[in-house]
């Protein structure tokens, strides 16, 4: 945790009481990708740029669709790269509002995808360009729902 962070924690236990366990512990996101992959790092920027730390790791790319299978993500809910935060799986260009929301309302599921790489998700392009692109939930049993949809620009 940062230093201010840390400060901002104490201030908010003063001032309301006990801070909740997501505010007391950092954000942060595990991302697994394949080497040289930008999309991926700018993703991740978009990430820390919305109050998340990361911490990333290269995969050969089998080795990282065995990873995604092995999680739970169904093959039609595959994307480039994969992140894990608070027991949830995030495959693909999610934006961190979602992620944040995912943690807020802590569904029974497996976790968030976006799949496939529209254009202005994030990562992916220009938002005020984008196509249109739902976030979809994955269910433990592999089902998926729209968990948020997002119109083109």
């Amino acid at each position: 945790m940062s230093r201010r962070a840390a400060i901002l924690a104490a201030a908010l236990v003063l001032l309301t009481g006990p801070v909740p366990q997501a505010l007391a512990e950092p954000l942060l996101v595990d991302v697994f990708k394949t080497r040289g992959c930008g999309c991926c790092v700018l993703w991740i920027r978009h990430l820390e740029e919305n109050g998340f730390e990361t911490r990333s790791e290269d995969m050969i790319p089998g080795m990282l669709m065995r990873y995604k299978l092995d999680s739970g993500v169904p093959q039609e809910m595959v994307s480039c790269h994969t992140g894990r935060i608070g027991g949830y799986v995030i495959e693909g260009h999610v934006p961190a509002r979602d992620i944040l929301r995912l943690l807020d309302e802590q569904p029974d599921a497996i976790g968030l995808s976006v799949p496939g790489m529209p254009y202005g998700s994030p990562g992916m392009g220009p938002e005020d360009e984008r196509d249109a692109y739902d976030v979809y939930l994955i269910r433990k049993d592999g089902s998926t729902e729209v968990f948020t949809s997002y119109p083109g620009a």
